[in-house]
């Protein structure tokens, strides 16, 4: 009896497995993450690096696995969740993320979170410019002109939870991927409710009323202090309005816009 148990549970993990049409990409990325771990169960080589040459290797004994410090939201700009899960899954597209969420609520974790995605590209936010090295990428199913499902961001804030309390994510740092590269990028769009996301405590939106803007008040030095990389002032204007205004995305600062941006430096 206990065999046919045995035998029956088998065949049913053989039917999963067989039923898979990602059991291939599956097999590439155990066998590429075996190699990347491989170095670090080894202590570290001695090498010449200048100085004296030591007798012998020694490792540290204080140590723990770097955390990721950001979460950077994106939506797809493609047509369904199959076709991002594809696209992540060849080689040749050199495109990934930690996370994809499908409309219905699904969510696909693509990639250990200590490990590197390829999700923000040449981006950038204050003094950092390797984003992808200290963050977490998430992919919204969202073809960038359509609102996004409750669904689909009931299990967004149930994940965004979870990673800013496993990894103490400061609240701050739960950004867009237009927000760190405004000259490349618009998502997520107009579309994406990033004041429920403030509400819940990942990332900040400004007060329902704010002050008047001071005199001699610099949007542009403003922007620098929340984060943004001004090199290309308009796109930096255009990607603060479409996080935090969203209903008038010209490249142009109002009073009003003005008075939101004064606001926000102080949370920041």
């Amino acid at each position: 009896m206990r065999y046919l148990v045995y035998t029956f549970v088998f065949a049913g993990v053989l039917s999963a497995c067989s039923s898979n049409p990602y059991k291939h990409t599956n097999r590439f990325y155990r066998k590429q993450a075996k190699q990347m771990i491989k170095p670090f169960t080894e202590l570290p080589s001695i090498e010449n690096y200048g100085g004296i040459k030591p007798e012998y290797p020694v490792g540290t004994t204080n140590f723990n696995l770097r955390k990721p410090n950001f979460v950077i939201i994106h939506h797809t700009a493609q047509n369904s969740c199959e076709q991002t899960l594809k696209t992540f899954t060849l080689q040749r597209t050199q495109v990934s993320a930690h996370y994809v969420i499908c409309k219905d609520g699904t969510v696909h974790h693509m990639l250990n979170d200590y490990l590197r995605a390829w999700h923000a590209g040449i981006a950038k936010w204050g003094n950092l410019t390797d984003v992808n090295s200290s963050s977490l990428g998430i992919e919204l199913d969202n073809n960038g002109n359509e609102p996004f499902p409750d669904a689909q961001i009931k299990s967004l804030l149930e994940l965004l939870g979870w990673l800013k309390k496993n990894y103490s994510i400061p609240t701050a740092n739960f950004i867009g991927h237009a927000d760190i590269a405004p000259r490349r990028k618009p998502d997520p769009s107009a579309f994406f409710p990033w004041k429920v996301l403030a509400d819940k405590g990942f990332g900040y939106w400004p007060d329902m009323i704010v002050e008047t803007v001071p005199a001699g008040f610099n949007s542009l030095h403003a922007l620098r202090m929340i984060g943004y990389d001004t090199k290309d002032s308009v796109a930096a204007i255009k990607a603060f309005k479409l996080h935090f205004v969203q209903t008038d995305l010209s490249p142009r600062l109002s009073e009003a816009d003005k008075g939101i941006l004064n606001n926000l430096i102080k949370k920041y």
